[in-house]
């Protein structure tokens, strides 16, 4: 499948009426838009695919409680209940809070063959997910995600 008929398959996948006006809104945005919405950090590995330095990103060794949001258009992503220490540098969860929030594209950009994870809201590059590699999670995957692409959002917000 190409990368084409995945992001059009992406489209039609289910969302609710608040992701449905939330995606209509940031997937019109211009790239000068997205410039003055999003740091200079944010929107390189937001917009163009960037990867931010292991260990070194807000959430990579957070344990705090909640629930993890795009940081780009407030979609919801992960739990903190599915995030595990997999000690990589960079916040791991085992799975995404729903299959519809995220999307998977197939990435050989570094000459290898791996999956990005895209949010399903906006199309924002939010890291990679790799599988098999026996974690003793449920599900065996690893969504190895930038912080940069994400925001906690604590229980009593």
């Amino acid at each position: 499948m190409t990368m084409s008929e995945q992001h059009a398959q992406h489209e039609q996948q289910a969302a609710t009426p608040e992701q449905d006006a939330s995606a209509a809104f940031t997937r019109r945005l211009t790239d000068e838009q997205w410039r003055e919405r999003l740091t200079a950090e944010e929107y390189y590995v937001l917009r163009r695919g960037g990867t931010e330095r292991a260990y070194t990103g807000e959430y990579w060794d957070s344990t705090d409680d909640g629930v993890f949001t795009c940081r780009a258009c407030g979609a919801e992503l992960f739990s903190s209940e599915t995030k595990f220490d997999s000690h990589c540098g960079w916040p791991s969860f085992y799975e995404p809070s729903s299959g519809a929030n995220v999307t998977h594209l197939r990435d050989t950009s570094l000459g290898m063959e791996r999956v990005e994870v895209r949010c399903g809201s906006c199309d924002s590059h939010l890291g990679h997910v790799f599988s098999g590699e026996g974690f003793d999670t449920p599900t065996d995957q690893r969504y190895c995600i930038n912080s940069l692409s994400i925001r906690l959002h604590s229980p009593d917000e």
